[in-house]
């Protein structure tokens, strides 16, 4: 029986094989949802998923892409929104 707080979906189970050779029911955390563009919601490509603990253990140049809206649109909306930023100055 596993214990109590395996019993939820939170953890996901995963068959892991010993050195022993048999196989053995393990539980890990689940990673984070993939990131999603804020405009078209493409995924991120670039964009550290993991969880939190994981992502936060990362430098912050890893965590996401060094670029302007990086880890908030995806370089095809960021290319439009500073186009349309530049006309409005003009």
């Amino acid at each position: 029986m596993p214990a109590m707080r395996f019993r939820s979906r939170t953890f996901r189970r995963v068959f892991v094989r010993t050195p022993g050779g048999e196989t053995k029911l393990t539980y890990k955390k689940r990673k984070n949802a993939k990131p999603h563009c804020a405009l078209c919601k493409a995924v991120l490509p670039g964009v550290a998923r993991g969880t939190k603990t994981q992502v936060r253990a990362l430098p912050k140049s890893a965590r996401r892409p060094e670029r302007p809206y990086g880890g908030q649109l995806c370089s095809a909306c960021m290319r439009k929104t500073i186009v349309a930023k530049a006309r409005n100055q003009a």
